[in-house]
């Protein structure tokens, strides 16, 4: 984990998130934290992931999503070298 990235209001952050029961929950707590683009960003890295794991081209996720090749390149370098977090997410929700 990123030492820069654990702090106390990140600590009190995630655990909000945690205390959310439902999508209609997160709907409107991340509306109240977040701006329409930065929510529709975090999105569009998920959708990202999501592709990137189906082995979709950069071409069809660019073409889908509308993400840059950087903004692609990035969530691949995560894929491939991050803390397996898309990982955890994805399989869990298989389930």
């Amino acid at each position: 984990m990123n030492k820069k990235l654990k702090t106390d209001a990140v600590d009190s952050l995630f655990d909000a998130i945690l205390a959310l029961e439902n999508r209609e929950e997160c709907y409107n707590f991340f509306e109240d934290l977040c701006t329409v683009n930065e929510l529709l960003s975090l999105s569009q890295r998920f959708e990202v992931a999501s592709m990137l794991r189906d082995k979709k081209t950069y071409l069809e996720i660019a073409e889908k999503t509308g993400a840059s090749t950087a903004t692609i390149s990035r969530v691949n370098r995560s894929l491939n070298y991050g803390t397996d977090g898309y990982e955890l997410v994805f399989n869990r929700m298989k389930k």
